[in-house]
């Protein structure tokens, strides 16, 4: 496994060509965010400075299946959490079969600890609108939508000035480029509600219906929006697009490892020195990422931790060197999902966090079946008792069943997101839930954990 460097060449991860050690910032990749710091990074005339829409300018130089297969062929995956292959999924769509097909993009960015697609948004939207204007050419698709979770505000405002530059451009609107490709690129904000990030809920809630889980079959690519075939892609996957069209599928499996190649984004929060975005090859570890941000805040020490949000089951300090790519996480019991790598130290109460991440999840439920809806308010009301210490030891075991009837069971995957921390916390620290019922309440100051708690208290006179 290769990565590419600051400076442009490659090195093995951790390895100088030499033998030696190298420092931790040169495993950085910064494509998507490479100019993030710059001043106006969101407006075209920048985003063309650095090679912008030259990605664009060689796919159409090519036929649409000729730009599917080269997707295919770089091995890029899905970033918003399953990791499918993104030229498959192109790949799905039936051709010749006389419907409109359509491309929609979900930015519905809004599990606790996921923060990647909105930043790019912010600094880098025309990343995203030219991968858009790609894979809608790959596809044969003449409309795409954008549907961006609605708090963002000033997000939507930055989007919706680069979709007008890119129009003015000529890259979106009609005949792109000369190339004959009409396309229209609508911006939709959603009303904020997570399960609008499951693809199928997003669909119903751009069709102006109640944003609630499809049964499938039939999937996206066959009947999706208005019921014609439909490609469902995250933010992050297609911004990635161009860069691969214009540095080449090779330079994209330099970086990562075989089945998981290329950059991409990790969010790192929680008790950390720096946290923010780092952009680097899938496979490096959190112990990588951490030595980059300056580690743990002064004086404390990795807890537990989340590789892909709170959806995902959590690790411990035992996992810093855990491959963060999908089969590294995968191998040891967890998933990459949205690479949101929350960190906590030791003066969070695991039982505090998993109860309100459960109350996100009891709240965010769309209630359309049967074990979330129920599972999810009946695991609030044990993690509350058991926080206040009015809990039983057969409320642990009673907390696992539940978990169980949800997991695997329910319509979509949020279920079994609710379930995930519940079952890795009992996992791996059941003696601080029982610390919880035998000592009556929680033996945490849930000061200690603020961000400010370190901080010198001034005296004022």
């Amino acid at each position: 496994m290769t990565v590419t460097t600051e400076d442009g060449g490659t090195s093995r991860p951790g390895k100088f060509e030499g033998g030696g050690e190298i420092s931790p910032e040169k495993l950085l990749s910064p494509v998507l965010s490479a100019f993030w710091d710059e001043e106006k990074s969101w407006a075209l005339d920048v985003y063309r400075r650095h090679e912008g829409y030259e990605g664009l300018r060689k796919a159409l130089a090519m036929s649409p299946d000729e730009v599917i297969a080269y997707v295919k062929d770089s091995g890029l995956r899905g970033r918003g959490g399953a990791g499918f292959p993104t030229g498959m999924k192109w790949q799905f769509i039936p051709q010749g079969d006389g419907k409109p097909h359509y491309l929609v993009v979900n930015a519905d960015e809004s599990e606790p600890g996921t923060c990647k697609d909105i930043p790019l948004l912010f600094a880098n939207p025309h990343s995203l609108i030219e991968g858009i204007v790609i894979a809608c050419y790959a596809i044969r698709s003449s409309h795409a939508f954008i549907y961006l979770r609605g708090e963002v505000v000033p997000v939507l405002r930055r989007l919706h000035s680069a979709v007008e530059e890119a129009y003015a451009a000529g890259f979106l609107g009609k005949d792109v480029l000369g190339s004959g490709l009409d396309l229209e690129l609508t911006v939709h904000a959603g009303a904020g509600a997570y399960i609008c990030g499951e693809e199928t809920a997003l669909l119903d809630s751009l069709e102006g219906r109640r944003g609630q889980p499809r049964l499938r079959p039939p999937f996206p690519a066959v009947a999706g929006l208005y019921a014609c075939p439909t490609v469902v892609n995250n933010v992050e996957s297609i911004a990635s697009v161009p860069a691969i069209l214009h540095r080449g599928k090779e330079w994209f499996r330099s970086m990562g490892s075989e089945k998981s190649p290329g950059f991409t984004l990790y969010s790192l929060s929680g008790h950390v020195t720096n946290p923010g975005q780092y952009e680097a090859p899938l496979g490096v570890t959190l112990r990588q990422l951490l030595d980059m941000s300056g580690g743990m805040r002064p004086g404390h020490r990795l807890k537990f931790w989340t590789p892909g949000g709170s959806s995902t089951p959590m690790f411990t300090d035992e996992h810093l060197d855990v491959p963060l790519d999908y089969e590294g996480v995968g191998a040891a019991g967890s998933m990459l999902g949205t690479k949101a790598l929350q960190c906590f130290d030791e003066t969070t109460c695991v039982v505090r966090a998993v109860t309100r991440w459960t109350e996100f999840y009891a709240h965010e439920s769309c209630g359309k079946c049967t074990p979330c809806r129920e599972g999810t308010y009946w695991l609030v009301q044990l993690l509350r008792d058991i926080e206040a210490g009015k809990g039983s030891m057969s409320d642990l075991d009673k907390l696992a069943d539940i978990a169980d009837n949800i997991n695997g069971k329910s319509f979509c995957a949020l279920g079994d997101g609710a379930a995930s921390p519940i079952f890795s916390s009992l996992k791996y620290f059941r003696e601080e839930y029982e610390e919880h019922i035998t000592g009556r309440g929680c033996p945490f100051d849930p000061a200690k954990s603020t961000a400010w708690a370190d901080k010198p208290t001034e005296v004022t006179a």
